[in-house]
């Protein structure tokens, strides 16, 4: 076996790729290297959505000894560490585990991104931003000439699942966003930006009737079909500049 890239080299460099320093996030995101291995090597990456136990546990079976994520280790705040808290922590301490995770920097990437990934997989080129958090726009926009069925079809092929539908728009859809994961709320900035078409993961229930009300289209497709995209992409570029293995863990949600 050839000398394994260092586990610092990797973070470096998907920080910088990132930009993790520079985009904005919320407080638990805890964006980079969440948890190190005690070896400071990696030999095969794991990419999943969720830091959870089950999928620790998949990345363990593989031997896998870097875990990258979309959803981190700390989304519900300060927690005591018992339970699967520590479970978590002991099992990726015993089998060389460490978590990177990266939340917002890996929506808003123009390459590697949720947002832009799905957008292309759609058939469309990002063309702009919408939803404002503080100095970033979240979701991409893009132009296309596409009825409701078409766009609908789209991005079931995408997701290969299911795709929840508000038809509350025009017959003829040109402007299309594309927010992942949980933005259905912002139902009413997207319609703000001039979108025909929203498109996310999940939303409230009042974001449907919303969305009839304001004259918008709504795509739900789940928040964790639409938020593979970005790990699975970050993964393989990590995988080819420092030739390691990598390999997607599926822990669906259904949500």
């Amino acid at each position: 076996m050839g000398i394994m890239p260092a586990l610092s080299d990797i973070v470096t460099a998907a920080n910088s790729l990132l930009r993790i320093a520079e985009i904005p996030d919320y407080g638990n995101a805890l964006n980079g290297l969440q948890l190190e291995n005690s070896s400071g090597q990696v030999t095969k990456i794991a990419a999943a959505v969720d830091a959870t136990l089950p999928v620790m546990r998949k990345a363990a079976a593989i031997g896998a000894d870097l875990l990258v994520v979309h959803h981190g280790m700390f989304w519900s705040g300060l927690q005591p560490i018992t339970g699967a808290v520590f479970e978590k922590v002991r099992l990726c301490g015993e089998k060389q585990i460490a978590v990177y995770s990266a939340h917002l920097p890996l929506d808003v990437h123009p390459e590697l991104g949720n947002n832009a990934r799905l957008m292309r997989s759609l058939g469309f080129e990002p063309d702009g931003g919408f939803l404002d958090f503080k100095t970033i726009k979240v979701g991409v926009t893009a132009t296309g000439d596409v009825s409701l069925d078409d766009l609908a079809q789209r991005l079931r092929k995408s997701l290969d699942g299911p795709v929840h539908v508000c038809a509350g728009g025009p017959q003829k859809i040109r402007r299309i966003g594309v927010s992942t994961g949980g933005s259905g709320s912002e139902v009413a900035a997207a319609k703000a930006a001039g979108l025909d078409a929203f498109i996310t993961g999940e939303g409230p229930h009042w974001s449907y009737t919303l969305a009839e009300e304001l004259g918008i289209h709504v795509l739900y497709g789940g928040h964790y079909a639409t938020e593979t995209f970005g790990v699975k992409a970050l993964s393989a570029h990590l995988s080819a500049q420092f030739g390691v293995e990598w390999e997607f863990i599926d822990h669906p949600t259904g949500m």
